[in-house]
């Protein structure tokens, strides 16, 4: 190995000098630099890692909730452990559509009993509630009428609109029906009022430019600026139908889960009200995630035109 600074010393009559030589950059070896191999890339590593992500923190709530389910059902005989649930949860699906009389049926019939009055409510506060939000929007004397009529009637309990519904129709079906409308038209009328009035002043100076008819305006327009406003209320309009008609079949009686979770709680069989409340939570997640489905494919062809 060399050494860094080389000295020679030279004699002379006139007394010593020390020179000092720098060596060139030649004369000094480089250490030798290792190099670093990029790491193996294994395919499909990353895809498993974002599954187990996603996967992974619904299972342990899950298991969360299994474990404090255990806890109380060891501390309460009479409250049904997971188990015991699941196994009358096997029995009870193993035939969910048998028919013995109109009180004793199937939970399949009683969970379509109760999406049939659903689907008419709901589909009738459709039909009342989005025109008549296009009208608050555009029409500022009609906003200003249904304006503080909207503000005291939507906070108003769906419940409490049950008695009227069966005093005016003596029914308890159409009183159900009734309910869900009541609850249902709000935030149709709000939200598509606020998409119709959110509209860019733009578009519509272009419009009277334009000299576009209503027609036009509505349907080129404003109908297609208000779609995602449209969209939430509709959203926010089947969570909240699928919560009351739970409760007003619990009142009213007849064919449909509510009334069917009543029916369990007088028999005292707790195992089966528990069944249906996750049958309730999961028939209302796949009604709103179909809304979501749809609202992303109507926006995503908006877009796109």
């Amino acid at each position: 190995m060399n050494a860094i600074l080389k000295s020679e010393h030279h004699a002379s009559t006139g007394g010593g000098a020390t020179v000092v030589t720098l060596p060139l950059a030649a004369d000094v070896p480089l250490a030798a630099t290792p190099v670093r191999k990029p790491a193996p890339v294994v395919r499909g590593a990353q895809p498993f890692a974002r599954a187990v992500k996603a996967v992974l923190p619904p299972l342990v709530g899950i298991a969360f909730v299994v474990l404090v389910w255990q806890l109380i059902a060891t501390r309460n005989e009479t409250f049904p452990s997971p188990l015991a649930t699941l196994q009358e949860a096997l029995k009870l699906f193993a035939d969910p559509f048998y028919h013995n009389s109109p009180n004793d049926q199937g939970i399949g019939w009683n969970v379509l009993a109760s999406l049939k009055r659903v689907a008419v409510g709901f589909g009738l506060a459709a039909l009342v509630g989005i025109p008549l939000g296009f009208i608050i929007g555009r029409v500022r004397f009609v906003s200003g009428m249904f304006g503080p009529i909207i503000s005291l009637l939507k906070p108003v309990s769906p419940l409490a609109w049950l008695p009227i519904g069966l005093l005016v129709f003596k029914s308890a079906d159409p009183a159900a029906i009734w309910s869900i409308f009541i609850c249902s038209i709000w935030p149709m009328i709000i939200n598509t009022a606020v998409g119709v009035q959110r509209v860019p002043q733009d578009y519509m100076n272009v419009a009277r430019v334009l000299n576009l008819s209503e027609w036009k305006i509505l349907t080129k327009i404003l109908l297609p600026s208000a779609l995602p406003y449209i969209l939430t209320g509709v959203r926010l309009a089947i969570g909240t139908a699928w919560l009351v008609i739970v409760a007003a079949e619990m009142l009213t009686g007849g064919v449909g889960i509510g009334f069917w979770v009543w029916d369990e709680w007088n028999n005292l069989n707790v195992a089966n009200i528990i069944i249906a409340i996750v049958v309730i939570g999961v028939v209302g997640l796949l009604l709103e995630q179909a809304l979501v489905a749809l609202a992303r494919a109507l926006t995503h062809e908006q877009v796109a035109n």
